[in-house]
């Protein structure tokens, strides 16, 4: 591991959140810096909330972002971003139109309204303020930034829930390139450890102890009585150069993170989307196939991360506080 273990050990990428613990919701920031970083997006949940994801397609035109937004409040949550292009546009970043230059801003929302207050929602302030804390220290985990009105373990109805939250991890490779992960997790399935094959956090059982919610839903055929209000968020990153191309096959191959820690996931209500960032800060490229692999294990690990470092909240457990928690 590297000694900061966090997204922000990717050189070029600063991160910051705006959290609200009262009404249980918040927003984080990725900052990519003056040269922005080259980017790619892959969406499997079917409930997705975003901005500025068509342009990171690899047939469309533009090759890098200048930040990326993880917010709750739903498809409320999108506003942030005007904040996020604010700061950027006063600190003239931006892709360089002639008469101006304009901040690329690609965002992402998961529902959080369910949880504290349903009327306050990140906005165009609080997007600003997440920017301003931006920094290239270790990332604050846990209840925190778009993490903090996070829950999973919600099929069987939000009762039964425990507190997602906001995680991350990051590996040095031999070579020297650092793949890195950041992760919004409020799951509608349990969180598993993949090395024990144990739920982490999840659904609750009458007892408080938690279930093993996709077994049970495969025995009892039983409905997801939390439609559209999961979906899980997260950034891989690296320092090497990657092509457009490359860093969107590095966003799909990501995917198996979730896969590993996540069950179920990718559902009906589940919007699920990853983005990833190479900032080619390392000067030499990275095989995809590599840098997809490390970013689907450094993502498990963060996905992790995040409900282990969690705090109870609005009356939800965090998963250390349930009893027989693995």
């Amino acid at each position: 591991m590297t000694e900061n273990d966090t997204l922000t050990a990717v050189a070029g990428l600063a991160v910051g959140h705006w959290t609200d613990r009262e009404a249980a919701t918040g927003c984080t920031v990725v900052l990519c810096g003056e040269e922005g970083a080259v980017a790619g997006v892959d969406v499997r949940g079917s409930a997705p909330g975003t901005r500025e994801t068509d342009l990171l397609a690899p047939l469309n035109l533009i090759e890098r972002i200048h930040a990326v937004l993880l917010t709750g409040g739903s498809a409320f949550g999108l506003d942030a971003a005007r904040g996020v292009m604010r700061w950027l546009e006063e600190h003239e970043l931006g892709c360089d139109m002639g008469v101006c230059r304009v901040p690329l801003v690609s965002a992402a929302v998961l529902f959080d309204l369910g949880v504290g207050r349903a009327d306050v929602r990140p906005g165009p302030a609080e997007g600003y303020a997440a920017c301003q804390a931006a920094a290239v220290e270790p990332v604050a985990r846990g209840t925190v930034g778009a993490g903090t009105g996070a829950t999973v373990g919600k099929v069987f109805g939000p009762q039964g829930a425990t507190m997602g939250g906001l995680g991350s991890a990051a590996v040095r490779l031999d070579g020297g390139a650092v793949v890195a992960a950041l992760a919004a997790v409020n799951a509608g399935g349990d969180v598993i450890d993949p090395a024990r094959d144990a739920v982490v956090a999840g659904a609750r059982g009458h007892d408080g102890r938690f279930v093993r919610a996709a077994r049970l839903l495969s025995r009892h055929d039983a409905a997801f009585r939390a439609p559209g209000q999961n979906t899980t968020l997260a950034v891989v990153a690296t320092d090497a150069v990657l092509t457009k191309i490359e860093a969107t096959k590095m966003a799909q191959m990501a995917h198996d993170g979730l896969a590993r820690t996540i069950d179920p996931v990718h559902t009906m209500h589940d919007g699920d989307t990853i983005f990833a960032l190479a900032t080619g800060a390392l000067g030499r490229p990275l095989d995809v196939s590599v840098a997809g692999a490390v970013a689907a294990h450094v993502l498990a690990d963060a996905v992790v991360d995040a409900v282990r470092s969690a705090e109870g909240l609005a009356g939800i457990p965090a998963a250390r506080d349930v009893q027989g928690a693995a």
